[in-house]
């Protein structure tokens, strides 16, 4: 079975940048919908960024548009997620899911629900 696994996460300041990657262990996870999701403490799971299948279709939420990039790379098994400009609001746990249920969806897809693989999440905290 497909596993996720997430890194990249850590402490910096506000401005700053880090880049998350998310690894799978089966070549069959470059066939699949991806999504990044943050959930700060008391606050809802909520969507990030998404990337169909092929990588030629992506989502941004509002708040990161424009700051954050969703990539994948079929070769090295990845989906990343550069987030540049960092700021505390930032802040939160993130976490990268596939949605193995659907191969060469030509679709993103923006509610955890549609989502039925996740990875153990990494933190991310942006200080001011």
């Amino acid at each position: 079975q497909v596993q996720l696994v997430e890194s990249g996460g850590g402490l910096v300041q506000a401005g700053g940048s880090l880049r998350l990657s998310c690894a799978a262990s089966e070549r069959t996870f470059s066939t699949y919908a991806m999504g990044w999701f943050r959930q700060a403490p008391g606050k809802e799971r909520e969507i990030v960024a998404a990337i169909n299948w092929s990588g030629g279709s992506t989502y941004y939420a509002d708040s990161v548009k424009g700051r954050f990039t969703i990539s994948r790379d079929t070769a090295k098994n990845t989906v990343a997620l550069q987030m540049n400009s960092l700021k505390p609001e930032d802040t939160a746990a993130y976490y990268c899911a596939a949605r193995t249920t659907t191969r060469y969806s030509r679709q993103y897809y923006l509610n955890p629900n549609d989502y039925n693989l996740w990875g153990q999440g990494t933190q991310v905290t942006v200080s001011s």
